[in-house]
């Protein structure tokens, strides 16, 4: 194994990596389904269906391809002398707004200077090219404190409208079965279709494949619904890369199996005119008033994004939220959250609460982040259509499980996770009001837990479990399927970071320190 080189390298995505040329580690392992070679390319190596862990690296802030820019300070607020700051930093947001974007789309950062601001209501962006930028996340710095009882998001970061299909361009897939990790198919024409095309996959849920994964066959108690397919078509927002012939090339892989035998797919362009980008929250302390550690009448959520795109979080604290510190919905795609922490959440430790670092959108990166006493610290909800990631995360006083939580998430990586408790991807059953299996195409790589359960449905891709460091158990049902696992406690699994070394192969930056041996 040729010797580590002494590497210093900002990435595009914002983190350094500093590699000491005397640091002697044993051999590396590899897993035999992703190989690295001494250049820093990858190969996929598929199982008996042709599903590979597909490429995660095209996630985050325009993929992680551009740096998080920093736009000039346009507007100062200072805190009210008295009494509430909201309607001051509204205005001061209302005004950059009504400011002409740049070419780039940027209208400038509002500078929150130093002090303490008292809010009682919401903060809302709905304008794209805003950044919100305190002057440092610490107690003594920037610090934005929900007041009062009202259950709510202290920022809003939320375009309008809804996403559009563009009539008459539905096309089927042609194929029969499109694997997991593809990046193209064939379908029933291309006409219409160039480079450079928004598009959905879209995925038609059907009673057939409901019953084949017995997600039909849910144990009854009060509460439990079973699935029904319309609740499952699901719509993966890609780009189209390429068309050659009847095949058309996508970004992002697929995620989840295409199957004829379970309706198949279809590909059709969108518009989503109302969804905002470019926008910013960054070095801010958050707090939530309260009156007890059990207390639910208060703010929930510190900053919440949706129908927003190419936006970002990035060192900010939230304290005592009930349920997150960043949460990312339903139409909130490529976001970076990145040097965030959630700390000392104040609600009932149950069910619905303590969900520090939510995502529900795609193509989503969390990294860097922290979090105490949270119950899903790193978690997913219904029907995420992937890829996302969360990366280099730690989670502490745990009182529940990471991993994807609802039902059905897909194409997931949980890399790098350290965490006094559990990381579960399983069929979850009747709990909650029936959640069943919780995904598929979930990857858990190079994570320390105290235990871990990790399984596959029967049908419609695997889930992974590569250099784990903790105990293997069953999880809630020991009967089913059993996911991959490879290099439970290996010391040194290369790449360490699947992330890292799938965006540095594809950005062909071969000098990393990550990918030299």
């Amino acid at each position: 194994m040729s010797a580590f080189k002494y590497v210093i390298i900002g990435l595009a995505v914002g983190v350094t990596f500093v590699c000491n040329a005397q640091t002697k580690l044993p051999p590396a392992w590899q897993s035999s389904l992703v190989r690295i070679s001494d250049e820093g390319t990858l190969t996929y190596v598929p199982d008996e269906d042709g599903n590979t862990i597909p490429d995660f690296s095209r996630v985050g802030y325009h993929h992680g391809d551009k740096s998080i820019p920093v736009y000039p300070v346009v507007k100062e607020v200072f805190p009210a002398k008295e009494g509430d700051s909201g309607a001051l930093i509204q205005q001061a947001i209302d005004e950059v707004a009504r400011r002409s974007p740049d070419e780039n789309g940027h209208r400038g950062t509002i500078l929150l200077k130093r002090g303490v601001y008292k809010i009682a209501g919401t903060i809302v962006i709905h304008t794209s090219g805003i950044v919100l930028k305190g002057e440092g996340d610490n107690l003594n710095e920037t610090r934005l404190i929900a007041t009062g009882k009202e259950r709510r998001s202290l920022i809003q970061v939320k375009g309008r409208g809804d996403m559009q299909e563009v009539q008459g361009t539905r096309v089927k897939i042609a194929d029969d079965f499109v694997p997991v990790g593809s990046h193209s198919f064939r379908v029933s024409s291309t006409e219409g279709f160039r480079a450079g095309d928004r598009v959905i996959v879209y995925r038609p849920g059907t009673q057939e494949w409901i019953h084949a994964i017995k997600m039909d066959q849910i144990v009854e108690r009060k509460g439990t619904r079973q699935w029904t397919p319309r609740e499952y078509n699901l719509a993966f927002e890609r780009e189209i890369v390429k068309v050659e012939g009847n095949r058309i090339f996508i970004d992002n892989p697929v995620v989840m199996q295409m199957d004829k035998r379970f309706g198949g797919g279809e590909v059709y362009t969108y518009r989503f005119d109302g969804r905002i980008s470019e926008v910013g929250v960054s070095d801010i302390c958050f707090e939530s008033e309260f009156e007890d550690y059990e207390d639910l009448e208060h703010a929930w959520i510190a900053v919440e994004l949706d129908k927003a795109e190419n936006c970002w979080v990035k060192n900010i604290t939230a304290r005592y939220f009930a349920y997150s510190a960043v949460s990312c919905e339903r139409s909130a795609k490529n976001v970076s959250v990145i040097d965030c922490r959630c700390l000392e959440s104040k609600s009932l430790i149950t069910g619905g609460y303590r969900y520090s670092f939510n995502n529900w959108g795609q193509q989503n990166l969390f990294m860097n982040c922290q979090a105490t006493e949270g119950r899903h610290d790193y978690v997913t909800g219904a029907q995420v259509c992937g890829p996302n990631v969360f990366y280099n995360c730690t989670a502490s006083q745990t009182f529940a499980d990471i991993g994807p939580h609802h039902r059905w998430a897909i194409g997931t990586l949980y890399d790098n996770i350290v965490t006094d408790g559990e990381i579960n991807v399983q069929d979850r059953g009747q709990m909650g009001s029936g959640h069943g299996w919780a995904g598929v195409t979930q990857v858990v790589w190079n994570c320390r837990v105290k235990r871990a359960a990790v399984q596959s449905p029967w049908t419609s891709g695997k889930n992974y479990c590569i250099g784990l460091k903790g105990e293997k158990y069953p999880g809630h049902f020991t009967d089913r399927p059993d996911g991959i696992w490879e290099g439970r406690n290996e010391i040194n699994i290369f790449p360490r970071s699947l992330y890292m070394a799938q965006l540095m192969a594809r950005q062909k930056k071969k000098d990393l320190c990550i990918l030299i041996r």
